[in-house]
């Protein structure tokens, strides 16, 4: 991982992403603190779909009635 001023970044920074779509980390750096990290953009995974397991899972009415209260009490 290799640390890169922010001077240094603006005038390579066409250079920097190359590299970071290669797979590398940089650290940009104001003086010597570090501020920023560039890393390879990774898309979200497939969007969840609403009701895809409708049919497959079911909630029977023991779901909805009280819980005892010694299992209340375990909660607390």
């Amino acid at each position: 991982m290799e640390t890169v001023t922010i001077h240094a970044a603006k005038t390579r920074l066409s250079q920097l992403l190359a590299r970071v779509e290669a797979g590398e980390e940089i650290v940009l750096a104001r003086g010597k603190h570090p501020i920023a990290k560039l890393v390879p953009f990774v898309p979200a995974s497939v969007k969840r779909r609403f009701g895809a397991l409708r049919g497959v899972l079911t909630v029977g009415p023991e779901f909805f009635e009280p819980l005892p209260a010694e299992e209340l009490a375990a909660w607390e």
